[in-house]
């Protein structure tokens, strides 16, 4: 009778066992997931921050009075191997203000002309990027929109 006592409790603690490992496991998977998800986001607001201020710098470059106005920039970052990218950038610029704009460039209006600055843009950036977690692959976008006087 002694014997079958012991083997009862053996079972039972390795059941138990089992399944405080799989309660483990379940929250460590969790863990990553979250973590995985938290660097992808940041990694689109540094790139938004980036192309936000590459878009700024062509902008101030660029002869806003010819046909070659600056109105979209685009970039891929993450190169995944297969010919696509995890991160994909594209910055929208429009135009605010009377600074002889050429008709190619995209103007919000025309009509808000300040002596101290003639002309001002906004500066939209959408960074797309595939959910590594996601079983087909979703895109979530992050967006980001500046206003920056030239």
């Amino acid at each position: 009778m002694r014997k079958a006592f012991s083997m009862l409790t053996a079972i039972f603690i390795i059941v138990l066992m089992a399944t405080v490992a799989a309660f483990i496991i379940n929250l460590s998977g969790k863990m990553v997931k979250g973590t995985t998800a938290q660097f992808q986001h940041e990694q689109s607001v540094l790139l938004a921050k980036s192309y936000t201020e590459y878009a700024i710098m062509a902008a101030t470059a660029n002869e806003h009075n010819t046909a070659n106005c600056l109105n979209n920039i685009s970039g891929n970052y993450g190169d995944l191997g297969d010919g696509t990218y995890l991160y994909n950038i594209d910055v929208n610029i429009s135009y605010i203000g009377d600074a002889n704009l050429h008709g190619s460039c995209r103007t919000l209006s025309n009509t808000v002309v300040t002596e101290k600055s003639p002309l001002s843009i906004i500066v939209d950036v959408f960074v797309k990027h595939k959910d590594l977690d996601h079983p087909d692959g979703a895109e979530i976008t992050y967006h980001r929109r500046s206003l920056q006087k030239i």
